[in-house]
């Protein structure tokens, strides 16, 4: 029933940052900017036809074609480890993972580009230039967990012979 939980939950995030990017499409015009949380977080719309900050921006096709056999290799990996005991970290960490990749491969193929819109209010301007969806968090967030997992013991622990 766990390996249910994690699917389901992997499904539920990439359609709440699906939900998210649709609002943002249908009620914001491309650039528009509104500022929240004291004017520390700023949300706005923002397309990026690339991978991550923009990278091959300029081939948009590549891109679309890299993201969805990614996202489908990643996810085989997610059913596998899916189906092993134990690994809590790894399974969160790729529920996320799986969440934002989709998300993200979901407007790349339906909309030819990702939806952004959160930014920060920062003292640095080259960060406050970037703008980033909730699955890019999601990924963040996965990639960090399956670090700590992969520094974690996996396995059954046996007792050494004296």
């Amino acid at each position: 029933m766990g390996k249910l939980v994690f699917l389901i939950t992997s499904l539920a995030l990439a359609f709440a940052d699906i939900g998210i990017k649709t609002f943002i499409e249908s009620n914001y015009k491309r650039g528009e900017e509104k500022s929240i949380l004291k004017d520390k977080v700023k949300i706005r719309k923002v397309y990026n036809q690339g991978a991550a900050f923009n990278i091959m921006e300029n081939e948009p096709e590549m891109v679309k074609k890299l993201s969805g056999a990614l996202s489908v290799d990643l996810f085989i990996y997610y059913v596998f480890t899916l189906l092993r005991r134990g690994r809590p970290l790894e399974k969160i960490g790729l529920t996320l993972i799986n969440a934002g990749a989709w998300s993200n491969t979901f407007d790349r193929w339906l909309r030819g580009y990702v939806v952004d819109y959160v930014g920060f209010n920062t003292r640095w301007d080259k960060f406050n230039r970037l703008t980033f969806n909730i699955g890019d968090f999601f990924i963040m967030k996965g990639a960090i967990l399956m670090v700590v997992s992969s520094m974690l013991p996996h396995g059954r622990k046996t007792d050494k012979e004296d």
